[in-house]
């Protein structure tokens, strides 16, 4: 790679419009002074905004007509693709001009959109929404699917183990990751039978794969540090983030009324402070930003629509970390192999 990745940004996706995704992309380059941006959006709104910040006086801008809106149908989307600002940085990564594009618009219109334009990779028949997810643990876990797909079968749930692991070593320098299935028990004899054949089929994967499959979690296990990889199908998946992310909130709200309570409450703020700070980084959702779209022959972040300056500058830092770290084709070889053994072991039988 000549220079550092060249990122896409959808400068007018997001909450915000496109002060905060500029402030964001000011941000990681800072952190990352090789990385290469390129802006589309609308070009008197955008250029107003990078003028703000002299060290993006180098980066592109590709000025787009529309943009996509939040309740937008995936299919009024699609048909707009190639004029909105989000359809434009999408197709820069399909024609190689960009290595990823991120953006923090319509999740389901950018599904949408990067399936049609980038397709799915040999072997994966669903992409998959993958995210971090803090734990009690040394590091987070990683957790697929978030929403993409409402159904799955019991082959994607193993396409998701395959390219959940790939992320974990990429992302999260885990040389063998734990692998398990989100279930509403950890015996063997529950679950759907979806859940039961892909456990079964990732049983005998883990002797030629570069991770451990430890059969089901269930959901109160999510954060205790004890897996690295949560695979299910996107409707639960997405359940389970929305509810660990009002947790998070509920949390959060309810320490603050608490301390606000009275002056003896007030005081024991000021003595806890520190410890709260710590806290409060470790439940921000903008310290976890960045859910990336897996199995597709490109690479397409999403950044959440509320984020921040910072949430959006992590959202740029997961994507080149997996542009740097080749994750495309470490999922390919993964891919490879297990049906090079699939195969072996049906003419075996």
């Amino acid at each position: 790679m000549n220079g550092g990745p060249r990122i896409a940004i959808d400068a007018m996706g997001g909450d915000s419009g496109p002060g905060v995704m500029i402030a964001g992309a000011s941000r990681a380059l800072k952190r990352d002074p090789a990385l290469q941006f390129t802006f589309y959006g609308d070009e008197t709104q955008v250029r107003e905004e990078v003028a703000k910040h002299s060290n993006l006086a180098a980066a592109t801008i590709v000025h787009s007509p529309e943009a996509i809106g939040g309740s937008e149908k995936p299919s009024q989307a699609i048909r707009r693709a190639r004029t909105t600002s989000m359809g434009m940085a999408i197709n820069a990564v399909k024609e190689g001009a960009a290595d990823a594009a991120v953006s923090g618009g319509n999740t389901g219109a950018m599904m949408a959109m990067s399936k049609l334009a980038l397709r799915t990779m040999p072997g994966i028949d669903r992409p998959a929404l993958a995210a971090l997810l803090p734990t009690l643990g040394e590091q987070d876990c990683v957790m697929l699917d978030l929403g993409a797909n409402t159904e799955c079968d019991a082959q994607n749930l193993v396409q998701f183990a395959v390219m959940g692991s790939a992320y974990a070593r990429t992302v999260l320098s885990i040389s063998k990751p734990r692998v398990k299935l989100l279930n509403i028990g950890t015996e063997e004899l529950k679950g759907t039978d979806e859940l039961k054949e892909a456990a079964a089929l990732l049983r005998e994967a883990t002797d030629y794969l570069p991770f451990r499959f430890d059969g089901f979690t269930e959901g109160d296990q999510l954060s205790r540090g004890v897996v690295d990889v949560v695979v299910t199908d996107g409707f639960s998946g997405n359940i389970a983030l929305k509810t660990a992310e009002g947790t998070a909130r509920f949390v959060t709200d309810l320490l603050r009324r608490a301390f606000k309570s009275s002056l003896r409450s007030k005081a024991g703020f000021a003595l806890s402070q520190p410890a709260l700070n710590l806290l409060k980084v470790h439940l921000d959702p903008n310290n976890h930003n960045g859910a990336v779209f897996l199995g597709l022959n490109g690479l397409v972040v999403k950044s959440h629509g509320g984020a921040n300056p910072k949430g959006v500058a992590n959202a740029i830092s997961v994507a080149c970390g997996m542009v740097r770290n080749d994750i495309i084709r470490k999922i390919a070889d993964d891919l490879d192999n297990f049906r090079a053994h699939a195969f072996a072991d049906e003419a075996a039988q």
